[in-house]
């Protein structure tokens, strides 16, 4: 972009936008190390209310050195432009995940949780309130860190509210009861949300869904938490309570401080809190109607108590009646002017059917679909047709909700058995098959070379997900190869080449000429044994194409005749006749 902001900060492409600022992608030419910088729009900047959100949020961040907290590194402005510095996160946002994936295993669900709730345990004990917790605002790192981001509208002990509505701000969707009501925030709405957020953590989507703001506010206030066992009932009921203590309309009834959630959610997988029993607290509201001693008499003149009809109403006592009298109005109004209840109807069977016919159905019924599919492979069903649907079939469901549907991606990759097959027939068959093809070699007498043996690692019969790679190893038969024995020599021909044959050498007899050697020479030769080797025994030799291991030998024909014994006894006499 050849641009620097802070004569320091090269700036080399946006990687994200949000509603008061543009971040982008920088290096510190200082440091030599790559930074994330959020400049606020230039015409926010001379709005105060937008640049103390903003200041606000490099103020509550930087004050808070924390693994799980996205580091603020510097703070300043630059002709008129306002900036923060932070530390890059590679990864994504936990919505993105979840959007990705579904509901989450527990186990990756629990760690999550424990990295958010050790952030914002931090954030509290320095008194800042988050007010916007929420999968958007969490940051899932590659290795699998999560950082909190986004103190923007954060409310620090001693900070100034932006707005008389400053109570109010933050996502509804995850917002507690209480501050849609227009009271303060406090650590018990920072629970709140993070139990909204394990929530969606475990069942892959948030609890409460309308078309307005309002709507979804006013289903946080009245309406009961949907079950998560009916998504999943095999999650362990130690999980359902910490949700239902974190989320409890009533927040007298919530945890108290984040210290409470974190030493809940430690224990939280223990195997003897698998089937607890599952927590109810006493029935109550914000606002139950709280019983006070009669007031004691006041002192009253000597006409009041002789005549009590001559009492006059007390200031207090007009506007509490006023109060009485609005309160009892807005509620008749409310009842009056409330739309009718929706209708309840079973969810329709919409497993097997494709995508189209599944909208088709469910227009009829009145639901709508979540476009954010879950995808799955199934050896049942055809690509992009109904796995399952949430709400289940059958389930009551009113009229207007919204239907989150798993589809297939395909069917599943079946292993077959490759014995005997080349290795480039195996290549072939598992050719865009996401699986990795290792091989060991193993001499095989019986086998031609090149040729499947075993496999290992995927055996047949196991079925892939074609999105995961696996990684298989086949044992293919290959030439011989060892070391040439060293008994091999003065070893007889026949058992020499027999030798070498079961160790799947090939063999060659090679004549050894007796030209030049004297009789007596020839007389102390070995015949029709193996003299030397070629190459020489005790070396190593791999049987490749054509080659062979030659032996050497004296062929028995080339052995002088013994003579007959008269012969030698009349050579004898005549020696005796000469001397």
């Amino acid at each position: 972009m050849n641009r620097t902001i802070g004569n320091r900060y090269a700036l080399m492409k946006k990687i994200g936008s949000g509603g008061m600022a543009d971040v982008y992608l920088a290096l510190d030419t200082v440091l030599e190390r790559e930074v994330a910088v959020k400049i606020l729009r230039g015409s926010l900047a001379h709005d105060p209310v937008a640049l103390l959100r903003f200041q606000r949020e490099a103020q509550a961040a930087s004050g808070l050195d924390h693994e799980n907290i996205v580091d603020v590194y510097d703070v300043g402005e630059d002709d008129g432009e306002h900036y923060i510095v932070m530390e890059v996160i590679h990864g994504t946002t936990l919505k993105s995940l979840i959007h990705r994936r579904g509901a989450l295993d527990k186990y990756e669900a629990v760690s999550i949780m424990e990295q958010i709730a050790f952030a914002l345990q931090k954030a509290h004990k320095k008194n800042v309130i988050h007010r916007d917790i929420k999968p958007q605002n969490i940051l899932v790192k590659d290795d699998g860190t999560v950082k909190i981001a986004d103190f923007g509208i954060a409310l620090a002990g001693d900070a100034l509210q932006l707005t008389k509505s400053d109570s109010v701000l933050g996502s509804v969707h995850y917002l507690a009861p209480e501050c849609s009501r227009g009271e303060g925030a406090s650590e018990q709405s920072d629970i709140y949300a993070l139990g909204i957020v394990f929530y969606e953590l475990l069942t892959g989507e948030a609890p409460y869904k309308g078309e307005t703001a309002v709507e979804i506010a006013m289903k946080h206030m009245r309406d009961e938490l949907p079950s998560i066992h009916d998504y999943n009932p095999s999650i362990p009921n130690s999980l359902i309570n910490i949700v239902a203590k974190a989320t409890h309309k009533n927040r007298l009834y919530r945890y108290r401080t984040m210290d409470e959630f974190v030493d809940d959610l430690k224990t939280s997988l223990d195997s003897n809190r698998k089937d607890e029993e599952l927590w109810e607290p006493q029935s109550t509201s914000d606002d139950e109607t709280i019983m006070i001693d009669r007031l004691h008499s006041l002192p009253q003149d000597s006409n009041d108590a002789k005549n009590p009809k001559k009492k006059k109403m007390k200031p207090w006592m007009i506007w509490t009646s006023i109060a009485v009298l609005s309160l009892l109005l807005i509620g008749l109004v409310f009842i009056l002017t409330r739309p009718s209840q929706p209708k309840e109807i079973d969810m329709p069977d919409v497993e097997g059917l494709s995508l189209e016919e599944t909208k088709d159905i469910l227009t009829e019924f009145g639901l709508h679909v979540n476009p954010n599919y879950t995808y799955q492979y199934s050896d049942e069903h055809d690509n992009l047709h109904v796995i399952d649907s949430r709400p289940k079939a059958g389930s009551k469901v009113m009229v207007g909700s919204q239907v989150k549907l798993t589809l297939s991606q395909g069917k599943t990759f079946e292993i077959q058995d490759y014995k005997g097959k080349t290795l480039s027939e195996v290549q072939e068959l598992l050719s865009g098959q996401n699986i990795s093809i290792k091989t060991n070699g193993e001499y095989r007498k019986d086998m031609e070379p090149g040729l499947v043996i075993r496999q290992e690692l995927l055996m047949p019969g196991d079925k892939v997900n074609p999105d995961q790679r696996r990684e298989i190893l086949l044992v293919v038969s290959s030439e011989a190869s060892g070391v040439i024995p060293s008994n091999i020599v003065g070893m007889s021909l026949d058992n020499a080449q027999k030798t070498l044959s079961e160790l799947g050498m090939k063999s060659s007899l090679e004549k050894l000429s007796v030209a030049g050697l004297s009789e007596s020479q020839l007389v102390s030769l070995e015949y029709n044994v193996v003299n030397k080797t070629s190459p020489g025994a005790g070396s190593y030799y791999v049987q490749e194409g054509s080659n062979v291991v030659v032996l050497y030998y004296y062929d028995i024909k080339d052995k002088p005749k013994e003579k007959p014994n008269e012969e030698v006894v009349e050579e004898e006499t005549n020696q005796n006749d000469n001397v």
